[in-house]
């Protein structure tokens, strides 16, 4: 029973993270009709600008616990930063042809990849992090890392934010009337752009906080752990049905669960590959996802 434990508590904080970067498309997509394959950078920005602020920033701050806090706040900043430059240089001049979005997207996060690699190598950076995210708790005998239940209550925390920011916020519901008649939105005297450049950025902080979590959770960053997740997080966004934040948070969950206890009772590796199959399955049985939800959709 302990171990069952163990496999629910580690797949739901797996499920997190790939939530926090699902709930970026989601919002990206379902508000912007935008599928943004560059999205594995702002995880990889956040990351690593987390672990190089620890490094050469706030290495002199003695409080572990500070020093990771105040390294991880600079690295959403940067998520969001560079998410919303994206937004304005690259995707703005091409909102109308999705071919060249994915064309620019695609080539910005292979571009990115090698950046990071050529400026601090393919090794992984280990990741400064308070001792106590690394101690455990035990629940029904099983000793859970304290760092599954801040990724759990991080993407709980999270999803609610974006569900107020979309339905009670100005901005919010101007980004909503933006996408269903963008000219009456503008006769109005309102700029979507600027609207359309928050929810970019605000996607980039989101998939930040992802890029911080998933150090804390390997212990390690590297260039190529922003396209790994970002894989999973395109299934997950896929079988939510895409464009819905709430349909991504039930898939994040099935996708996570569905890893851990696969490679456990089957072998090492064959989690992903069921993953691989329930999205076929899905897309057979449920063409729309979960959700069935359509560009502009915020279920």
């Amino acid at each position: 029973m302990s171990t069952f434990v163990l496999l629910t508590v580690t797949g739901l904080g797996l499920g997190a993270m790939y939530f926090l970067i699902a709930s970026g498309l989601s919002l990206i997509y379902g508000l912007m009709g935008v599928l943004n394959f560059a999205h594995g950078a702002f995880i990889t920005v956040g990351s690593y600008g987390t672990w190089w602020a620890s490094v050469h920033v706030f290495e002199g701050v003695h409080s572990s616990l500070w020093r990771w806090l105040l390294s991880a706040l600079l690295g959403l900043v940067l998520g969001g930063v560079f998410a919303a430059l994206v937004e304005l240089i690259l995707i703005r001049p091409l909102y109308a042809r999705h071919i060249e979005q994915v064309l620019v997207t695609v080539g910005l996060q292979l571009a990115f990849v090698a950046l990071v690699t050529g400026i601090w190598g393919p090794d992984p950076k280990t990741f400064v992090v308070p001792p106590w995210l690394h101690e455990t708790t035990d629940l029904g005998g099983a000793h859970i890392p304290n760092d599954r239940w801040i990724e759990i209550a991080t993407a709980a925390v999270v999803l609610a934010l974006l569900q107020l920011f979309l339905r009670k916020t100005r901005y919010g519901l101007i980004i909503r009337a933006g996408v269903e008649n963008r000219a009456m939105v503008q006769a109005l005297g309102i700029d979507v752009r600027k609207a359309f450049t928050l929810v970019f950025a605000i996607g980039g902080v989101a998939a930040a906080i992802a890029g911080v979590l998933s150090g804390v959770y390997f212990n390690v960053v590297g260039p190529e752990q922003g396209t790994s997740l970002l894989i999973f997080a395109f299934i997950v966004v896929v079988i939510g049905g895409l464009g819905s934040i709430g349909g991504s948070a039930v898939a994040a969950v099935v996708v996570g669960l569905t890893q851990q206890y696969t490679n456990y009772y089957g072998s090492s590796g064959v989690g992903d590959i069921v993953v691989v199959l329930l999205l076929g399955v899905v897309l057979l049985m449920r063409p729309r996802g979960f959700a069935g939800a359509v560009v502009g959709a915020r279920a």
